[in-house]
């Protein structure tokens, strides 16, 4: 990814918009090319809407990819498949598979690999036109996403009625999302209702971080139970109630308990000096269509889980948690 930085003169007197002042500049880019490269501008450290005006010693900051291709084609990539009908297929993603199309991450995502599942043809790309939209056509079918490095469940819609209803259940927070994850140390109590606003870190762009003292972000609940602690570590199940990026590694951050093998929120740990992240998206309940019950959904424990586990059963005995005894505060 690269990146163009201005800083506006001390002397700037016009009232302009952001896009119009980094469009006059010799080495900007037109608001076209905006729309279709930039993946990310900052303005002041913050992100900013390409309409907000510019003050003198501004410091505008443009992350963006240069070359896009035309199109999004058909991948032949193996996917692990747990259900499919006429209206969806829900895949268990491995670990290391970006979820659409993206900067960085042109081929080889779940979007290339279902395209080609279903039979379809490649998806021109749209790179004129509001943001919206040319996120929209990068990722058909895509109603959820998941980290790269988390794996697990993700529901993909097949035609355009089922994808505005699932849309509308995640929307409306209608659909029961359960994770497992292993992290380093054990948190304040065996389990925990976590609500807190999400920001972005403002020190190192790549990271969120969680807060209470300030409504500025996006609000976050994370519900957990640990399962069992193995000296030093525990295994935690998790169910989130909103869907931010990075949500459960930053709460986890939060309660001192990163997860392990989080390169972005967690230190090398010693005993897994090569662990990958250990978060993986387990159980999930809704109902596909309007008409249609609710439904439960599970992947595996994947391999790396059920490895990690038995090395450290090896060296520490497994304590199980004790379960909650006021159920109420954990709905």
């Amino acid at each position: 990814m690269q990146k163009i930085t201005f800083i506006v003169q001390d002397d700037f007197s016009q009232v302009l918009r952001l896009d119009q002042y980094i469009a006059n500049q010799p080495n900007g880019m037109n608001r076209s090319k905006l729309k279709s490269s930039a993946q990310e501008i900052l303005l002041n450290g913050k992100n900013a809407k390409l309409s907000a005006k510019i003050k003198p010693k501004d410091i505008i900051e443009v992350f963006w990819e240069e070359n896009i291709p035309d199109n999004i084609d058909p991948e032949n990539i193996p996917l692990s498949i747990v259900y499919e009908d006429d209206n969806v297929t829900i895949v268990n993603k491995k670990q290391g598979m970006v979820t659409h199309p993206a900067s960085g991450n042109w081929n080889g995502t779940l979007v290339n690999a279902l395209l080609f599942h279903w039979g379809r043809e490649s998806i021109p790309q749209l790179k004129d036109g509001g943001e919206n939209q040319i996120l929209k056509k990068r990722r058909p079918g895509i109603v959820h996403r998941l980290d790269k490095d988390t794996s697990g469940l993700i529901i993909t819609a097949k035609n355009r009625d089922t994808e505005e209803w699932l849309c509308s259940q995640f929307h409306d927070r209608h659909v029961q999302k359960e994770y497992i994850c292993i992290v380093c140390g054990r948190p304040p109590a065996s389990a925990g209702d976590v609500r807190t606003q999400i920001i972005r870190d403002p020190k190192n762009r790549q990271r969120f971080k969680a807060v209470t003292d300030t409504q500025e972000g996006k609000f976050a609940r994370s519900i957990y139970h640990v399962i069992a602690y193995y000296g030093p570590y525990s295994l935690i199940r998790v169910r989130i109630k909103t869907g931010r990026t990075h949500q459960i590694r930053v709460h986890m951050k939060y309660l001192g308990c990163p997860i392990l093998g989080d390169s972005i929120y967690a230190k090398q740990d010693k005993l897994f000096p090569d662990a990958t992240l250990m978060l993986h998206s387990r159980q999930m309940i809704l109902r596909i269509t309007p008409d249609s019950k609710l439904k439960i959904f599970r992947a595996p424990v994947p391999k790396r889980f059920v490895e990690t586990i038995a090395k450290l059963r090896k060296i520490y005995p497994r304590e199980k948690a004790p379960w909650v005894t006021n159920k109420k505060k954990l709905k």
